[in-house]
């Protein structure tokens, strides 16, 4: 039976942000119950670089959420998100067990380990290990080997990997703020599952999380993941630029940002000018609008140029058909979708999350994409994890030891 309770933390630069969810028994269907989000402290670009201030954060957002929802929190679901982030492709091989040659789940285990015994920087935690394909003597592109006959059983599969001292001291955060944490998933993987469909992942989509310090890419295609990646400019860029640009504050640069910020210049004429002091009563003085679009257009440009030196870098630019999802508190900037669309010659659209119950309007808002795909990703794969001491995919506290009924389970959602 699936867990009742489900909770889930998205731990980043600007917002610590936390959902309470129970899979209901009436219907059978995941209900949100309570959600909190507060400013984050102790964080730089993805990563807790101070405990004490970040646990505050975190017990901020849980208190929030528990209020909300009457439920008390014990453990929760965390994304790992910030620079460093690696993926790589891995390989595993074993002489089939039984005498007969038929695959048996402990074959299938144990070539799983095998490729997970390769050797990762001492400076890495491995977050996933995602097979992708089996090969069994000749025969190809195996999905389910179980039952099969041969002699020689490999595995094809990604490893995802973070620093190991940003996974350490997210734990200790979360531990000091009274929380266990219960599984790690990358913060690209996370609001994939909440926004991505099937149809895309199968045709070929790039989702393109627009944080507040860094900007996460991941892209699929056959149903798989094919390439993440983090890049350290984000949304917050645009705000300290504004603040240098028009020699204000940064609470004011935001405030210009939200209510004036544009990725395009549309019927902005030069004369237009923005009242600094209706922006902010301490502040005199005008700006000229067309600089504030000058400003926040050059650092979008730089964004999604970098994007897309990674789908260079795959030899997927301009050849996703399903084009760019983005999500992130940078894709309420205004006509940011048609700014994608120019500068990456693709389709785009921005994601929001769907496919949970109850108090969705508290989270539609493409910000919320990873906490809600977190909540997903437990409920999806959580017991599976729960029944085994040592799973496959998710966090480097566990090894590859897992049964393949779990590791089917698990890493379904990646096979075609």
């Amino acid at each position: 039976m699936k867990q009742q309770i489900i909770t889930s933390f998205d731990v980043g630069s600007s917002f610590v942000r936390c959902i309470i969810a129970k899979r209901a028994q009436v219907d059978d269907a995941v209900h949100i119950l309570g959600v909190g989000m507060v400013p984050a402290e102790g964080m730089r670009r993805g990563a807790v670089v101070d405990v004490s201030d970040a646990a505050n954060a975190i017990a901020a957002a849980a208190n929030a959420a528990e209020e909300m929802s009457g439920e008390q929190i014990s453990d929760a679901i965390v994304s790992v998100s910030g620079v460093g982030i690696t993926i790589e492709s891995v390989r595993g091989v074993i002489a089939v067990g039984k005498a007969d040659g038929e695959v048996t789940e402990d074959d299938v285990s144990r070539v799983i380990a095998s490729a997970q015994s390769v050797a990762v920087p001492t400076n890495k935690e491995i977050i996933h290990m995602i097979p992708r394909s089996f090969r069994l003597d000749d025969q190809e592109n195996i999905k389910d080997p179980l039952g099969l006959k041969g002699v020689r059983l490999e595995v094809e599969a990604v490893v995802i990997g973070a620093p190991k001292n940003a996974v350490t001291n997210l734990v200790s955060a979360m531990e000091r703020a009274d929380i266990s944490v219960s599984d790690y998933v990358i913060e690209s993987l996370a609001a994939a599952e909440a926004v991505l469909t099937k149809k895309q992942r199968e045709l070929g989509v790039a989702l393109v999380n627009l944080g507040a310090s860094t900007t996460s890419v991941a892209v699929y295609e056959e149903g798989e993941i094919l390439h993440t990646a983090v890049i350290p400019v984000g949304a917050d860029f645009i705000t300290h630029d504004l603040a240098i640009g028009l020699r204000t504050t940064i609470d004011v640069a935001e405030k210009v940002k939200i209510s004036y910020g544009s990725a395009l210049y549309g019927d902005i004429k030069r004369t237009d000018e923005i009242d600094l002091h209706e922006v902010d009563p301490k502040e005199d003085g005008s700006v000229r609008h067309d600089h504030v679009i000058e400003i926040v257009t050059a650092r979008l440009e730089e964004v999604f140029e970098l994007v897309r030196k990674e789908l260079v870098e795959i030899e997927k630019d301009k050849l996703l058909p399903a084009g760019v999802v983005l999500t992130g508190g940078g894709a309420n900037l205004v006509h940011v979708v048609d700014f994608a669309k120019e500068t990456l010659q693709l389709p785009v659209q921005i994601g929001y999350a769907e496919g949970l119950l109850g108090m969705m309007d508290h989270v539609d808002d493409p910000s919320h994409a990873t906490a809600v795909g977190l909540v997903m990703w437990q409920d999806q794969y959580g017991d599976e994890r729960d029944l085994q001491s040592d799973g496959v995919v998710g966090s480097a506290s566990h090894v590859a030891q897992s049964t393949f009924g779990a590791v089917k389970k698990m890493v379904g959602r990646f096979l075609p």
